[in-house]
């Protein structure tokens, strides 16, 4: 598997904890990962000291003990015969000691217990083998310093974002949280959280998943994630070091989709598998979407390649199944987006090449158009409600207004404009927050564009504003800032993350200025190519695979 980032989000400016936490094992935590698991806490204890001992293969055991050589475990006769061969190295020139009597304690010296050379008084007249050090920071017994400076390079200012990105390398996949400090055009990794499966989707919410304590004013920093596997994770970004999400929605010990269902039967086994059984209560497939309701907080949809649309329920236990399961489309669902006008309609597009949406409490009475190729993204416009975006496989994107779409999918369904975007599939798709008819592209042409859709007097205008390769490979992630107007992030099949400030350009800023001052919003000139990235020591093309 080729190295790649599947998918980013950001975190706004101020939502992060300053100082994060670390991940701690107790008691409460294993019980609660028993729970999670769906495993019994005897097991947890059993894996755990799995580790130890592999630990204690490898040199170093649980407790810091040496590891012993023959494998017995206790290591005290290794210990005690290298003991006696230093002395026997030491005392070359003397006889082989006596054996002696268990009542002879003269090699303690006790009559000389009280004479002291030194003429040091006071109550540490009697302390030796103390090292002087001019200053704490040349103590190696003072530890303090080694936490104030953790703490201070973990620290999240204020102004900082974050952004979370998904990553698989050397098929090992994982969550990559950055720093992003705007002010310095300074990009870092923060922490890291390894993931089980290849990740195909993230959604960052702030709403606690439930804990006795959660109440419906509670508020965090969460991700959502989705991969191969048809669990959801749920991670606080405000805990480093941890080992396990503080949620999982799904039922790995019911869905069972590691274990392979051929078809046929027979000597002969086809390579492709059959279809599972889906459920209302669990997904059984990959989750390819996933979209947090910011209205009703407590809400998270997902969309599966098992052909359902689910609905989460975060205050509910964890062991809680979907409170919804909505069956609108015939193949893969790929995209999920909550309509942030009205926070009761969901949209969704599939690879049966129709888009659908439709009110959460009545799914029969919903409307669709068919598009005519497979969906990649979709966004609903916050400028106009009833409107949405959708990007194409075959290079278009979309745009349509939910009220004149027909409840039947087959009836005629022209879109309001279309663009033709890219030469290829347009794998990526976001709608400026901030100004009024900016939206951003990236497609497997390893482009990213940035659009202005004008209108004045009822004349419609769609123009390029400006594009640009950013070296990250074929585009598979497109997101503006939640605080910055021009700034959008893009990763790829390189696995390489780019911060891209785009009023830098001056085309940009000549577009786009009247409506930021519009607004009352300045536009902020950058110096330089407006490229910000993660520098890499051996940073090199050799290794770039776009398949």
């Amino acid at each position: 598997m080729s190295s790649l980032i599947s998918c980013t989000a950001w975190v706004q400016r101020g939502i992060a904890a300053r100082h994060p936490t670390k991940y701690n094992i107790d008691e409460t935590e294993l019980e609660r990962v028993s729970a999670l698991a769906r495993i019994d806490l005897e097991d947890v204890r059993v894996e755990l000291e799995r580790a130890s001992e592999a630990a204690k293969q490898m040199g170093r055991g649980a407790e810091g003990e040496e590891a012993d050589d023959d494998g017995d475990g206790d290591g005290w006769e290794d210990v005690d015969e290298s003991a006696e061969e230093g002395e026997d190295q030491m005392n070359v020139d003397m006889e082989p000691p006596k054996k002696k009597s268990p009542d002879d304690l003269s090699e303690y010296k006790l009559d000389d217990y009280d004479k002291d050379a030194s003429t040091t008084t006071g109550p540490f007249s009697n302390i030796k083998g103390l090292t002087y050090y001019k200053d704490n920071e040349e103590d190696p017994y003072i530890t303090l310093k080694e936490e104030d400076d953790e703490r201070e390079e973990l620290e999240v200012l204020p102004t900082d974002n974050m952004l979370v990105v998904a990553k698989t390398e050397d098929e090992i996949s994982q969550l990559e949280i950055y720093v992003y400090d705007e002010s310095q055009d300074n990009l870092y990794v923060h922490h890291d959280i390894m993931l089980p499966s290849f990740p195909l989707c993230l959604e960052w919410l702030d709403f606690p998943p439930y804990t006795s304590t959660s109440d419906a004013d509670a508020r965090g920093n969460y991700i959502a994630v989705g991969t191969f596997d048809p669990e959801i994770e749920i991670w606080s970004l405000d805990t480093i070091e941890a080992l396990y999400p503080d949620a999982l929605l799904g039922r790995p010990d019911e869905s069972k989709a590691h274990v392979p269902v051929p078809l046929g039967t027979g000597k002969k086994k086809k390579k492709k598998t059959k279809a599972r059984k889906t459920s209302a209560e669990y997904h059984v497939d990959a989750v390819l979407g996933l979209s947090w309701n910011r209205g009703h907080r407590n809400l998270l949809a997902s969309a599966s390649a098992d052909r359902t649309v689910k609905l989460w329920d975060l205050s509910r236990e964890l062991s809680s199944p979907a409170i919804r399961s909505f069956d609108v489309h015939k193949d893969k669902v790929q995209a999920i987006q909550w309509n942030p006008a009205e926070p009761t309609v969901l949209l969704t597009g599939s690879y049966d090449r129709t888009v659908r949406t439709f009110d959460s409490r009545a799914p029969g009475a919903g409307v669709g158009a068919v598009v005519g190729a497979d969906v990649e993204a979709l966004r609903w416009d916050p400028w106009e409600s009833n409107c949405f975006y959708v990007s194409l496989e075959n290079g278009l994107v979309l745009n349509f207004d939910a009220r004149s779409l027909p409840s039947d999918i087959d009836a005629p369904s022209p879109a309001r404009f279309t663009l033709s975007a890219h030469d290829g599939a347009v794998s990526a798709l976001d709608v400026n927050p901030h100004i009024r008819g900016c939206i951003a592209t990236g497609g497997t042409d390893k482009v990213v564009k940035v659009w202005n859709i004008h209108e004045e007097g009822g004349q419609r205008e769609v123009s390029m504003v400006t594009s640009r390769d950013l070296g990250v490979g074929k585009v598979f992630s497109v997101t503006f800032s939640p605080d910055d107007p021009l700034t959008l992030a893009a990763a790829g099949s390189k696995a390489k993350l780019q911060v891209w400030e785009v009023g830098s350009n001056q085309g940009a800023r000549r577009a786009f200025g009247p409506k930021l001052r519009a607004a009352g919003r300045e536009v902020r000139e950058k110096q330089g190519d407006g490229v910000v990235g993660v520098h890499e020591d051996d940073e090199s093309d050799a290794g770039d695979d776009d398949e």
